[in-house]
């Protein structure tokens, strides 16, 4: 039986882990080795460290960050934040990253998953959506750490970006996104059942039952970091309550 990854995020501006809600008023919550050491401790199953600040600076995160954080820990490491290129993907790779998250230069360039599956394999090239829920219903693709509409359907967009070569989907709900109000159910299922691929879900953790609910909504593994960073829980207890509840969950 497949288990469920349980991936402490690490949102990381200027060198130091943040957080905030719906993208904004984002405050300091620590060293991102330090962090990741401690959640490895604890029995993350993978770090995720993303650049927010990457897209909108023009330029890539930041190489010395990644490999602060490899230094740190031998857990799979998947690293984000303005990747444009096979070369940008190429130099995170040499840093140390397992995997690389892409996203608003996906929208741009859609063949930059194909490349990034084709050099690296599918497994490694994973597609971040930021979605924002709209009046009617829908959800839009928002890009430039949720600066910018693009007009776009996020599950419409999912569902090229499986096609294109994505091998995993994170997905994260803005509107969710450090709210502690659990993450948006609808959203999952929707693009679980448009892609066919194993979707991450992001946005809104508040407590165990949140982290049930999206695995019972389709998702394959599950984005914490506010919930962590303010130690309000620990990777250790949020499994313990996930294997009480009959779901396969990696041992710490």
């Amino acid at each position: 039986m497949l288990t469920t990854r349980l991936i402490a995020c690490l949102d990381v501006a200027d060198g130091r882990v943040v957080k905030g809600t719906s993208f904004a008023d984002l405050r300091d919550c620590g060293d991102p080795a330090e962090l990741a050491a401690r959640y490895e401790a604890d029995g993350a199953d993978e770090i995720a460290v993303l650049d927010v600040r990457a897209t909108l600076e023009g330029r890539s995160a930041r190489r010395a960050a990644v490999e602060r954080v490899r230094a740190a820990v031998g857990l799979p490491l998947t690293v984000g934040g303005g990747i444009t290129s096979i070369d940008a993907a190429a130099a995170l790779f040499d840093a140390g990253a397992d995997r690389v998250v892409v996203n608003s230069a996906a929208l741009r360039r859609p063949e930059l998953l194909t490349h990034l599956a084709e050099r690296y394999g599918a497994q490694a090239a994973v597609l971040a959506i930021d979605a924002r829920r709209q009046g009617q219903g829908g959800y839009e693709a928002v890009v430039r750490a949720g600066s910018r509409a693009t007009g776009l359907d996020a599950v419409s967009w999912a569902a090229e970006g499986a096609r294109r070569g994505a091998g995993e989907i994170l997905l994260t709900s803005i509107d969710r996104d450090g709210t502690g109000t659990g993450y948006d159910l609808d959203l999952i299922r929707r693009v679980v059942a448009a892609t066919g691929r194993p979707v991450i879900a992001s946005g809104g953790a508040g407590t165990a039952l949140d982290l049930l609910a999206a695995l019972e909504a389709g998702a394959d593994a599950l984005l914490v970091a506010g919930i962590l960073h303010r130690r309000e829980t620990t990777i250790r207890d949020l499994k313990r309550a996930l294997a009480a509840r009959g779901k396969a969950i990696r041992p710490c």
